[in-house]
């Protein structure tokens, strides 16, 4: 018996999820198709049922973040994605810049983890990316009425970015945690 369309949905999603996690973790170059399936319970072969290339893969893995809610990965963190303008960009900035995610390193933003691997990827990867991008650029730009909004949404996307990438570089937790926080404050005061 041949299965659904909704069972087959959840696999690819599944899977997806397998990969963004161990893409994450150890870049797109580091992690092999099988290690991926393995960690979804399924065979290699099944992997060419729902992809054509590790490429495409990792493209869905990315563009999978664009409907993330923070609340189901960590339940610690209130999310409410109904909210709108400043408040919504508050809570963008407050969940993207929180330790819950600093020490998530599986469950992080790609744009964190894997900025150096699109870098070398193809346009189709690089489009992906630049998407996500786009998205959290909007979403802050859409919070500011002011005439440099695109400007100021771009510069909260590169904070909140680049705080996390540069708090993840240290091994010393009080240096992390004030590389973190300066981000956090900074993009708080430029919602204002």
């Amino acid at each position: 018996m041949p299965y659904t369309h909704e069972h087959k949905q959840r696999t690819r999603e599944h899977i997806v999820q397998c990969a963004r996690e161990l893409f994450n973790q150890r870049g797109f170059v580091e992690v092999s198709i099988d290690e991926i399936m393995t960690r979804a319970g399924l065979t290699r072969g099944g992997f060419y049922n729902h992809f054509t290339s590790k490429e495409e893969l990792f493209t869905e893995a990315i563009r999978s973040r664009l409907t993330f809610n923070p609340a189901e990965r960590w339940p610690d963190i209130e999310f409410d994605p109904s909210r709108c303008g400043k408040e919504r960009a508050r809570q963008m900035i407050d969940t993207y810049l929180s330790r819950t995610h600093l020490d998530d390193v599986a469950g992080q933003c790609p744009m964190i983890a894997l900025p150096s691997d699109v870098s070398r990827a193809s346009k189709r990867v690089k489009d992906a990316y630049c998407e996500l991008l786009e998205h959290m650029v909007a979403m802050f730009s859409d919070s500011v009425s002011t005439p440099d909004k695109r400007e100021r949404g771009l510069a909260l996307a590169a904070l909140c970015v680049g705080g996390m990438v540069l708090a993840r570089s240290f091994d010393d937790d009080r240096l992390r945690n004030e590389v973190r926080e300066a981000a956090r404050r900074t993009a708080l005061d430029l919602i204002e």
